[in-house]
């Protein structure tokens, strides 16, 4: 699935990953493969993505808003 990681001033991602893990505003949750369509704020906390190669990179937000829609996700962060 295809990952971007967007701040207002700079793009932090963007690829292929397998995972994507979120502080969600009721805590961590993950976005894996074929995931249903999902709207979600988030809050301050740390982004965990793995990619296809099984590599992971860490991103840490002020909050913001993700979309998942047909294995695309997309990330607006503070």
């Amino acid at each position: 699935m295809r990952l971007e990681i967007i701040t207002p001033s700079s793009t932090l991602f963007t690829g292929d990953v397998t995972l994507v893990q979120l502080p969600g505003i009721d805590g961590l949750f993950e976005i894996l493969k074929s995931h249903a369509p999902l709207v979600s704020a988030l809050k301050e906390g740390r982004v965990k993505v793995v990619d296809n190669e099984d590599k992971t990179q860490f991103f840490d937000i002020r909050g913001g808003v993700v979309e998942v829609s047909k294995d695309k996700i997309l990330l607006l962060a503070e």
